[in-house]
């Protein structure tokens, strides 16, 4: 007979195991402890959303929308997307909710998964996860340079050293469509020589051309009109004050004149921070480069999803990709499981009286060690020195029926005996000590 066929987790989806889970943790505490000192409160929007928020707010000739949204269509005909990044869906909620009324701006954060369908490979998969932030309603380049400070403080924070910002303005519509003109010109030169995508862009949106990452549309855009150099007074002044904060706080960039991000709806300032070395591949090649954080402004999305004029930037942290950048760099994350504190137990009624022992424990907020699958006292006792427990409390079946307990000093092996209902106490003074 033929084996069944195991169940494994679909293509491009992975698990997260407990291993790696301290680095989510570590990531998600470090960054929610500086946004808070921003002013950043959490918002959750739901994981599917319509899928015309995505076509109108991410832009319907994206790769995002065009080749990457999980849609799906539902018994009562609506058409929903599984999020595939989260400023339309915090736009939506400020537009709905009516924020427009509160002190302005508004500061928000997420984080959770997102989901695109493409190729898998390092850091990047069809269920990913960000941590998020927006400023919404304030058009003063200070917000965008406060941006690029808080994401840089996290990821140094998180101990990333050669920290490098990459820093361009994209200006506004009026002036981006006089560019515009001159980019297809340019490159309607050496059109035979990009990739199929680039040819698709050239004709759809050819800024999307210099976002490419083919080697050999990157050789042909290197030389490509930039964009810096066509910006109207008001972006040009926007953007200067961006450099100026930027150089005040001493925070480390480069100009980059071909960074134009992947989305539709930014405005004027974009921005990338990678780590600032070539990594190389295991067959020794230079590793593809991947930016730990994106963002920038989008002061017409508000209004291109049904609200007023409001300006808007932010941004998002990859946390797949920052796990990586962390264990290519050794740093690790300690998260002991030693407690000092072990309880063993033998018997059937040392097991009930023990159960309720450590919900004292709990509540007493001490962390306390247990195996109550297993009634063999050296199986636990060996645990416990596996734990290095400091105490270890012995419950038997005697000490069941008299309500007490042994507390055992696991360094010097002396015992002492005191009531069940005193235990937490005891271990409180002893821990104290």
């Amino acid at each position: 007979m033929s084996k069944k066929p195991k169940i494994q987790r679909a293509s491009g989806m992975r698990d997260v195991l407990p291993e790696e889970q301290k680095y989510f943790q570590k990531i998600l505490d470090i960054a929610e402890n500086v946004v808070d000192f921003y002013g950043f409160k959490k918002i959750d929007t739901p994981i599917l959303e319509e899928t015309e928020l995505f076509s109108k707010g991410t832009g319907l000739l994206t790769d995002i929308v065009q080749k990457q949204m999980y849609n799906l269509k539902t018994k009562g005909g609506d058409f929903l997307s599984l999020r595939p990044e989260f400023t339309p869906g915090v736009i939506r909620a400020y537009i709905e909710h009516g924020m427009k009324n509160l002190p302005q701006p508004v500061k928000f954060y997420s984080f959770g998964p997102l989901f695109r369908y493409e190729h898998s490979q390092a850091g990047r998969h069809r269920q990913f996860h960000q941590f998020n932030i927006e400023v919404i309603g304030e058009g003063d380049p200070v917000i965008d340079a406060q941006v690029i400070q808080i994401f840089y403080n996290i990821l140094s924070e998180l101990k990333l050293k050669n920290l490098i910002v990459e820093v361009n303005s994209i200006g506004d519509p009026q002036c981006r469509a006089y560019y515009k003109k001159v980019l297809t010109s340019f490159l309607k030169h050496k059109e035979s020589l990009l990739c199929p995508d680039c040819r698709r862009r050239l004709r759809e949106n050819p800024l999307r051309v210099l976002d490419c990452k083919e080697e050999k549309c990157q050789k042909i855009t290197s030389q490509a009109p930039q964009i810096i150099d066509h910006l109207c007074e008001d972006c040009h002044r926007h953007f200067k004050g961006v450099l100026e904060f930027l150089d005040e706080i001493e925070l480390p960039y480069r100009l980059n004149p071909y960074l134009v991000r992947g989305l539709d709806y930014y405005t004027k300032t974009v921005f990338e921070i990678f780590i600032d070395e070539t990594q190389k591949t295991e067959d020794d090649k230079p590793a593809a480069r991947s930016a730990l954080v994106g963002g920038g402004r989008y002061d017409n999305l508000v209004k291109l999803l049904g609200g007023e004029n409001t300006f808007a930037g932010g941004g998002a942290m990859g946390i797949e990709r920052v796990v990586i950048a962390m264990k290519n760099k050794n740093i690790k994350i300690i998260k002991s499981d030693d407690r000092s504190v072990f309880l063993a137990q033998i018997g059937s009624m040392a097991k009930r009286k023990g159960l309720k022992l450590l919900e004292e424990f709990r509540k007493a907020k001490i962390e306390v060690g247990e195996s109550f699958g297993k009634d063999s006292l050296k199986s636990q006792l060996k645990m416990a020195d596996k734990m290095k427990a400091k105490y270890t409390l012995l419950l038997g079946q005697r000490e069941a029926l008299e309500g007490s307990v042994i507390i055992r000093d696991m360094e010097n092996g002396k015992q002492e005996t005191v009531k069940i209902e005193s235990a937490v106490k005891e271990i409180q003074k002893r821990l104290k000590k």
